[in-house]
């Protein structure tokens, strides 16, 4: 029984058990069942499988259908390639890639190898250059409270040092900075951890604001503090209003300033918008101005990437100082000056 249940011989006899139905219904409902082929028709010849799938294409027709699809994955074969090594090679993360924004926002082997070796060597440099300030400070401290400019040349040193073997630092317009006696307000744009380290090239003994977390990190924080850089909780407002007030007070005193306008390191390297506290104190002091345009710090080292040091160059390039006056006149001046220094030296 099982040889005979093929597909044909089942569908023949379901079509067998409906014939006494359909011979009791009228003509009318019975005449368009006999243009209907019967599953054994369907199931048999190649002949009646022809007919019930309709007339065959003729062979012209079909070759040239294949060649239009055919022609349509070689399309999409020569679309998608490219797509797929591009995408590889963006993906593939370079020996040590400053050359593009893509390589650098890959890991690099070699960036985090040099970024721990230029950590070794600035915490080992601080090492014996921290006891050479806390023999100076007592001297410091009573003959130039202020400005301190013995330990400022530590600082600088300590800077410079610790740079030169993983990158270089060029100071362009190095003439427009006002004379170490000269009190100023130094603004500069902030988008790396490494851009302290390039403003100390400038060998000008400016203090500058950090968050106070920053003052105890040991040896590195105890030395800020010895310098007279000054401490601030950014989100206590009197601790703000009274780093403005220190700030006035080392003017007043000869001793120039550092701000980073924009508040916080850029995420991105984007510059943000310049905030108006720096300005205010300049202009109620009518000091001089100085915008600074950091380039390439970001690049060497992104703002939350820290473990990793790429390859290249940095650019402290220092405007022409402005007598500041008023204080919003000055911070849109200065956001223009730095922004088109970006742009030029980039």
């Amino acid at each position: 029984m099982s040889a005979l249940a093929t597909p044909a011989y089942l569908a023949t006899r379901a079509y067998a058990r409906r014939a006494p139905a359909r011979a009791s219904r009228p003509a009318a409902a019975v005449a368009p069942l006999a243009s209907v082929p019967t599953p054994t028709s369907v199931v048999g010849t190649r002949s009646s499988r022809a007919s019930f799938l309709g007339p065959a294409r003729p062979a012209a027709a079909i070759l040239d259908a294949r060649a239009r699809v055919a022609g349509t994955r070689a399309r999409r074969s020569s679309t998608i390639a490219p797509r797929a090594a591009a995408g590889a090679a963006t993906a593939m993360p370079s020996p040590d890639g400053p050359a593009s924004s893509a390589s650098d926002d890959g890991v690099s082997v070699v960036a985090i190898a040099r970024a721990m070796l230029f950590y070794f060597v600035t915490f080992t440099l601080a090492l014996p250059l921290f006891a050479i300030m806390l023999a100076m400070f007592p001297f410091a401290y009573l003959t130039d409270r202020y400005r301190r400019y013995a330990l400022s040349f530590v600082n600088d040193v300590w800077a410079c040092v610790s740079t030169f073997p993983f990158f270089k630092v060029e100071v362009i317009g190095r003439a427009n900075l006002p004379s170490v006696e000269t009190p100023a307000v130094y603004v500069a744009n902030h988008a790396s951890y490494l851009d302290i380290y390039s403003l100390f090239h400038l060998r000008r003994p400016f203090k500058f604001i950090s968050k106070v977390s920053n003052f105890i990190i040991p040896i590195i924080g105890w030395s800020m503090y010895m310098t007279g850089h000054i401490a601030l909780k950014r989100t206590d407002r009197k601790s703000q209003m009274k780093t403005l007030k220190d700030c006035r007070e080392l003017l007043q005193n000869e001793c120039s300033v550092l701000f980073f306008p924009e508040g916080t390191r850029s995420k991105d390297g984007t510059m943000a918008d310049f905030k108006k506290g720096a300005f205010s104190v300049a202009a109620k002091e009518k000091a001089l101005v100085v915008p600074i345009t950091l380039v390439g710090t970001s690049e060497r080292m992104k703002n939350g990437k820290e473990w990793m040091l790429r390859a290249g160059g940095i650019k402290v390039v220092v405007h022409k100082p402005v007598r500041c006056e008023d204080a919003q006149k000055c911070c849109d001046e200065s956001y223009k000056v730095i922004k088109e220094g970006l742009v030029q030296y980039s």
